[in-house]
């Protein structure tokens, strides 16, 4: 039945998508390609400049619209503080949050890694970060399947 909730679900999704696409179209895609026809400085002001635009999405709308559609479809589909420590539904809900709390600290880490000019710990963040949000993104999926 498409219904408020159908919308909801969506939009969680798609800010999912939008996310964990954003990170693997970066990573992927325009890294190589600066590192390939950009010299070092250039190179620099290109991903520092979209990283800031990525940062500026993420904290605008990403987070608030994930939060926000997140609390309203635990709310809708009953979860409480109790439930969340129960095995099944519960459990795998507080392991996605937790992972999520730790892709969120991790790309806050690597943001302030590279304004700092700590390259390597920049690029460790990035790894946790994206590789967290692919495990939020499975989490996700198993809470579906059930």
């Amino acid at each position: 039945m498409f219904d408020i909730w159908t919308v909801i679900r969506f939009v969680h999704v798609l800010g999912a998508i939008i996310w964990v696409g954003g990170q693997l179209t970066i990573t992927l895609v325009v890294l190589p390609q600066a590192r390939s026809r950009l010299a070092v400085p250039e190179r620099a002001e290109v991903m520092r400049a979209v990283g800031k635009q990525f940062a500026r999405i993420t904290m605008l709308v990403f987070l608030p619209v994930q939060i926000a559609t997140g609390a309203l479809l635990a709310w809708h589909y009953g979860v409480t503080w109790a439930s969340l420590l129960q095995p099944g539904y519960g459990r795998i809900l507080v392991m996605k949050l937790l992972l999520f709390t730790g892709v969120m600290v991790a790309a806050t880490l690597h943001g302030i890694a590279q304004s700092r000019g700590r390259a390597e710990r920049a690029r460790a963040m990035s790894l946790a970060s994206l590789v967290g949000s692919l495990g939020v993104v499975l989490l996700a999926t198993w809470l579906t399947a059930g």
